[in-house]
């Protein structure tokens, strides 16, 4: 799986954990409707970390949590 996917559904899964949308994340980030979009979509072959690191602030969690998910494990990642 490439890693901005893996990044799109790890984002998911916790957005659901929360009871919070893209909308909600949009919003609280203060990120483009534009970048929000494109992470949703996976359409980023790469993002930017302190973009990454505004959205897992903006859901609540750590990154440690963030990343401590199968989606992340060698086995599973693509890189380009």
């Amino acid at each position: 799986m490439k890693i901005s996917k893996a990044v799109t559904m790890r984002i998911n899964e916790l957005l659901n954990e929360k009871d919070m949308s893209w909308y909600k994340l949009e919003h609280i980030t203060g990120l483009s409707k534009g970048t929000i979009v494109g992470i949703q979509y996976s359409r980023y072959k790469s993002l930017n970390l302190t973009t990454l690191v505004i959205i897992i602030r903006a859901i609540g969690v750590s990154i440690d949590k963030f990343f401590t998910s199968p989606l992340f494990s060698d086995e599973n990642l693509e890189v380009d």
